[in-house]
């Protein structure tokens, strides 16, 4: 399957999700890097932030499957993920995981090839951010106005002119003994 998936500059908060068709020993040199990176190239791109790709067995998520996988490690909304719990867990092979900050924030063409076939792209969940009072005592209070830093007194600018006439004549005494 070889279709084409654009990505915007900037895109934050996507996750997409494809199978690959390998298994055991072949999954694990499809993710090996050594030189070129077979993942990025079956995505058909150069560069891949690999902290924020994920490749495995989706078999090795025995207990959790892979739409909880997906809802509790990615952040995935339940109702996105509603229909498509039964397909997600009934995947065994292999499993790949990319999320948007893989591509840096550059704009990017995805052109995914065998072994890869797109699964789904999801969108994490974001929750409001809500700025309330810190529940601390000291947390309350208004911080006084501050004056402007006053320069040091003429009193301690001398001192480093003393130490450099000190080093100077510590030298001259080595120099002359």
């Amino acid at each position: 399957m070889s279709h084409k998936m654009d990505v915007p500059q900037g895109e934050d908060g996507v996750v997409r999700l494809f199978a690959v068709d390998l298994d055991g020993a072949a999954l694990e040199a499809f993710g090996r890097r050594n030189g070129n990176w077979p993942v990025a190239d079956a995505l058909g791109i150069e560069a891949l932030a690999t902290d924020q790709v994920e490749l495995f067995a989706a078999a090795d998520l025995t207990g959790v499957g892979l739409a909880g996988y997906l809802e509790d490690g990615f952040g995935i909304p339940p109702a996105e993920l509603k229909g498509m719990r039964p397909r997600l867990d009934a995947l065994k092979d292999g499993v790949l995981i990319v999320r948007s900050r893989a591509f840096g924030g550059a704009t990017v063409t995805l052109r995914p090839r065998a072994p890869l076939r797109h699964i789904a792209t999801f969108h994490e969940e974001r929750p409001a951010v809500q700025f309330e009072p810190l529940p601390s005592a000291g947390a309350q209070g208004v911080i006084s106005n501050t004056t402007a830093s006053t320069p040091p007194s003429a009193k301690r600018r001398w001192w480093p002119l003393v130490l450099i006439v000190i080093g100077v004549v510590i030298i001259g005494l080595a120099l002359a003994i």
